[in-house]
């Protein structure tokens, strides 16, 4: 059932790359991105609270959990804020390419025939919708955007990968709640910090924050897709390349979004690139059960 709870966690994602769109428009990144983490650590609480402290020893895998999601989220906001929901979805889905090869080298995991067609089919779609971003006009080489959109992209497939040994049966083997709730409430600490720190300072000469009810929708959606992707990697057969890739199945909802809502462009050029996605996860699922 595992891949079940993939699908689910890649619709919600879809969703709250969607209203994170919305919220930063124009808007104040850190505030945004404070509120999210506040918001996200009241949501888990409960499970702080029932999981326990868990020892310094545990602690320590949970701050630094916290730290290497935060710094992936800090780039990938800026990202959101300066750059088409449509080219953002398709360049964050390459994430999974980077997790299939450190899953392979690092856990040594293997695919069958179906999951592989699968996978194959997929990073076929991603390059074709990078290729299908240029045209947008945005030059992938020379935009800093880009350049935190690909850093966004490498902290979180480290991100994923670490997902795994932190709960994995076979390594740490941590309890879905004590992560979920532990490293949400690192992440309010730190950000706190850097909202002090960082911006309260200089607000006066920055965009100013403005309040929107899509920015508590962004830490609903993504608590509930969170959960839904650790209820994944707890299952023993769970395979961290595959519920990564499937996880990137998001870029269909928010694509869908960008193009229905946020009347976004070049979506003809587009449907070929979405189709190929489409069958690639069809691939893995059939694979998977």
């Amino acid at each position: 059932m595992w891949w079940l709870f993939a699908f689910l966690s890649a619709a919600l994602l879809g969703c709250y790359d969607s209203s994170k769109k919305v919220s930063l428009a124009d808007n104040a990144v850190i505030p945004v991105l404070f509120l999210n983490t506040l918001f996200c650590a009241v949501l888990f609480s409960p499970f702080l609270l029932r999981s326990g402290f868990g020892g310094w020893d545990i602690q320590v895998y949970l701050v630094f959990k916290s730290a290497l999601v935060l710094s992936s989220w800090m780039a990938g906001y800026f990202a959101m804020k300066h750059l088409p929901l449509t080219i953002v979805g398709p360049v964050n889905a390459t994430r999974p390419v980077l997790v299939l090869i450190g899953a392979l080298f690092i856990y040594g995991e293997r695919l069958n025939l179906l999951q592989g067609m699968g996978v194959g089919l997929a990073i076929l779609a991603y390059f074709l919708m990078r290729r299908t971003g240029r045209a947008e006009g945005i030059d992938f080489r020379h935009n800093r955007w880009i350049a935190f959109l690909i850093l966004a992209v490498l902290l979180g497939a480290a991100s994923g990968l670490y997902d795994k040994y932190l709960m994995s049966p076979a390594y740490l083997g941590l309890d879905r709640e004590q992560v979920l709730g532990w490293y949400s409430f690192y992440q309010a600490v730190m950000m706190a910090v850097v909202l002090v720190v960082a911006w309260l300072p200089r607000r006066a000469s920055s965009t100013p924050f403005q309040w929107r009810w899509s920015i508590p929708l962004i830490s609903v959606f993504l608590c509930a897709a969170d959960y839904a992707y650790m209820q994944a990697l707890s299952q023993p057969d769970a395979l961290i390349s595959v519920v990564s890739m499937i996880r990137r199945g998001s870029v269909l909802v928010s694509f869908a979004i960008g193009a229905f809502l946020l009347k976004e462009k070049n979506l003809k050029s587009k449907a070929l690139d979405l189709s190929l996605m489409l069958l690639s996860m069809l691939f893995l699922y059939l694979g998977s059960k």
